[in-house]
């Protein structure tokens, strides 16, 4: 493993708490050594405060912190001697340790401590690293991986046996540092849970750690258990497009959740060909790599797309664990859904209810398929015990890492496929719905709707509706990535030229056909399937125009062409009302600040009135200039639970107007 440590960067960070952010995002950002919120760092600093000498202080990394982008204000300055105290107690309740952490937290505003505080305050170093590295892993999770420690290490670790993270890890870490400790001894290797180092600088610390991490990579290769097999040209995936495969399997574990999920199919050929080998059941059903992943990815993958049945077998667990556990009676069980599901025809696909955790299960579960391959060429993959998985996963402490994320938006785990959101009413539909939680795809023939909203919760895809081949790759597209459609918002549109019937071009007439009303009936249709498996039922909001009840000289082919696209979408609420699927529709005017307004434009038209352009943005009965904004607030008002018991509605947006009145 390369150290990465830069001398010049790391002088860029000055102090004792500034050289241990620098270390700890060199740490962070290798997910070969730690994933997702996992591995946590420490240093102590002897400190003086307002009423003289606190000793030394530790500052450990807060829990739910990532170390990939920590800054100072990420540790939690914790008095070093009472948890040292604290790891010489009998027993400490979880409960009472999370007390006694945040009592001797010295600043009020800090994060909570990492539960691992106590066994970094025992160390007696300056610095100390955690990490999950998986080629340590790789030796642990075998049958004989103490063996393999020894063979690899000597006496440069001292091996710790698997004890639940917290009082009990820490307390036995103790013990062993007080009597085992020798000169020799750069670090810890912890059986099912990665490695701890140590030193006096932040350099010497995380040194020790990436040579630990390269001893036992170099193990591996020793022993021909380094290197992955080949997936050769990758998985093709099932005989035809598994858009609706997708949906129908999101729908089912949705379902099971109580609540909609996402689902994403990963583009990962060493991941398929995991899922296709003969022994995969073997393989994946014995648990995680360590058992801090279970709260993403549960404990076992879903093996083919029988979720009922892997329901069943979670409830199964649920009651055997809970009936050992020394709180099992005030248990109650998470949703039985899967997180990770392996199938020979769609490969390895992940769920959850935001963007962030279905990737944060797809990673985590292919550097796990790295790890139970490694493993199982040294010897045989083995995890943890399911108890002692259960124990994590139903451990409030970890769970109050789910829980810091708050009450979920509005549209979580719902996916929203927006036309025409490159600019305008569209770009500001895709915005406001991704703001409410929604997952988005938005497709427009401009290159720019792939820049629309950064994250992992929108695909902007490029295409011309005109194309029905076009519109169904990407509406393939939204599924692989998101699973599904719950929500079609038709924005796109074209205004042509204006013209008077006398003077109108047949192919203008054609375009605004084309755009307005033919390329909406080809994604509706396309779109019905996926709308019908909608967890939450489908919902279709069209943007047809005020021209519609009212329309205006020199705009018949706009005109006729949203009229069109008005009662196909009349008829689409009547056809799919039995389906669960709701179809409304909004008729914006004078929304000037869309692609189709240009300041010349405007100009024109207002003089065709009298008017300056200022008042002409406004000539409507209240006086106001209707934004993109305010349609699209009203798009996601149609879409959620206000509109719940409301099709084929009509609704002018145009600040009221005489002849639509």
């Amino acid at each position: 493993m390369e150290n990465r440590w830069d001398d010049a960067e790391a002088a860029r960070h000055p102090g004792d708490l500034g050289q241990r952010v620098y270390s700890s995002r060199l740490i962070g950002a290798d997910p070969a050594l730690v994933l997702y919120g996992g591995g946590n760092t420490s240093v102590k600093i002897s400190e003086t405060g307002l009423l003289g000498p606190a000793g030394d202080v530790l500052y450990v990394k807060g829990s739910g912190f990532g170390l990939d982008g920590i800054t100072e204000a990420g540790f939690a300055p914790v008095r070093a001697s009472h948890l040292i105290a604290l790891s010489e107690l009998d027993q400490l309740s979880d409960l009472e340790m999370a007390r006694q952490l945040r009592l001797a937290t010295l600043e009020p505003a800090a994060p909570a401590p990492s539960v691992e505080a106590i066994l970094h305050a025992v160390l007696p170093f300056r610095y100390a690293d955690h990490a999950h590295a998986d080629a340590v892993i790789a030796l642990t999770n075998t049958p004989s991986g103490p063996a393999h420690v020894r063979a690899a290490y000597g006496d440069q670790v001292l091996l710790v046996p698997y004890v639940m993270p917290g009082f009990e890890l820490s307390r036995l870490v103790a013990r062993m540092v007080a009597g085992q400790l020798s000169p020799r001894t750069r670090g810890l290797i912890l059986a099912g849970h990665g490695l701890f180092s140590f030193g006096g600088t932040a350099r010497e610390s995380y040194g020790a750690l990436i040579d630990l991490v390269t001893i036992a990579e170099d193990y591996l290769k020793a022993h021909g258990a380094w290197d992955l097999p080949d997936p050769g040209a990758g998985h093709q995936g099932t005989d035809g497009p598994a858009g609706i495969e997708l949906a129908r399997l999101r729908a089912g574990l949705s379902g099971l959740a109580g609540f909609p999920l996402l689902l994403q199919r990963q583009d990962d050929p060493l991941a398929a060909q995991f899922a296709r080998r003969d022994d995969v059941a073997g393989l994946s059903q014995q648990g995680p790599a360590t058992p801090d992943h279970v709260i993403r990815t549960k404990r076992v993958p879903l093996l083919g797309q029988d979720a009922d049945g892997y329901a069943r077998g979670y409830q199964e667990y649920f009651s055997q664990q809970a009936a050992r556990h020394p709180d099992g009676a005030s248990l109650r069980m998470l949703d039985p859904a899967p997180r990770v599901i392996l199938d020979p025809g769609l490969g390895l696909c992940t769920a959850g209810r935001r963007p962030a955790d279905v990737v944060a299960a797809a990673r985590i579960y292919h550097h796990t398929i790295e790890v139970i391959l490694r493993a199982s060429a040294l010897e045989r993959w083995t995890a943890l015990p399911p108890a002692d998985i259960f124990a994590v996963e139903y451990w409030d402490l970890e769970q109050a890492k789910l829980r810091r994320q708050g009450d979920p938006p509005e549209f979580t785990g719902e996916v929203a496929v927006v036309t025409g959101a490159a600019s305008g009413i569209g770009r500001a539909c895709a915005q406001a719905l991704a703001a409410r939680g929604a997952a988005v795809c938005g497709l427009d023939i401009s290159p720019a709707v792939e820049q629309v909203l950064p994250g992992p919760g929108y695909l902007g895809v490029s295409c011309d509706l005109r194309s029905e081949q076009q519109a169904q790759a990407a509406l393939e597209r939204a599924a692989a990535r998101f699973g599904g459609v719950d929500m079609l918002v038709l924005c796109a549109g074209t205004f042509p030229p204006s013209a008077r019937i006398e003077a109108l071009d047949s192919a203008a007439w054609s375009q605004a056909f084309a755009v307005n009303a033919d390329a909406a009936l080809a994604l509706l249709r396309l779109a019905f399937p996926f709308l019908c498996l909608a967890p939450g039922g489908g919902r279709v909001v069209v943007i047809a125009s005020k021209n519609v009840p009212a329309p205006g000289p020199g705009a018949a082919a706009y005109s006729a062409s949203k009229a069109a696209l008005t009662q196909l979408a009349r008829v689409a609420a009547l056809e799919w009302a039995p389906h669960r699927i709701r179809v409304n529709i909004l008729h914006p005017d004078a929304v000037f600040d869309t692609g189709m307004w240009t300041p010349e434009m405007i100009e024109e038209r207002a003089a065709q009135y009298g008017l300056t352009p200022a008042q002409y943005r406004r000539r409507n009965l209240l006086g106001a200039e209707v934004t993109s904004g305010d349609v699209a607030g009203l798009v996601t008002a149609m879409c959620g639970p206000l509109f719940a018991k409301v099709t084929g509605a009509q609704l002018a947006v145009d600040g009221g107007n005489e002849r639509v009145i």
